[in-house]
């Protein structure tokens, strides 16, 4: 059984710029077609706007306010929400808060530096 814990999990930096903590993938367990990972953004931070040739990804809002863009659409989010983001769309996510935000990431497939496009 592959049980990993957020406290024991390294922190790394994603090509867009957050702090992730991936808890499953297959880098670390039994899991193969997707990843499930923790980001956080300091007050003020911001991903780099990029969309994922490949992966589909949804983000869940667990602590702190954010505002949201996908594709051309934007709106502010926070605790509880979930985001849907389609491959192939651009999207970024900015820290409006005061505090640190919290999110659930997943991917289908998993997460992947080469399939991440930064807007130029």
């Amino acid at each position: 059984m592959d049980v990993k814990n957020l406290n024991e999990v390294p922190a790394f930096i994603t090509k867009d710029g957050s702090e992730i903590r991936e808890l499953l993938s297959y880098r670390n367990s039994c899991i193969r077609n997707q990843s499930l990972a923790e980001a956080r953004l300091p007050p003020g931070g911001s991903t780099q706007g990029h969309h994922h040739i490949k992966t589909e990804e949804i983000y869940y809002i667990l602590e702190g306010i954010a505002r949201m863009q996908v594709g051309d659409e934007v709106r502010d989010v926070g605790p509880g929400d979930a985001i849907a983001i389609p491959p192939g769309v651009y999207h970024q996510i900015t820290n409006t808060g005061t505090t640190t935000l919290r999110f659930l990431c997943c991917c289908a497939p998993c997460y992947e530096h080469e399939d991440t496009v930064i807007r130029a």
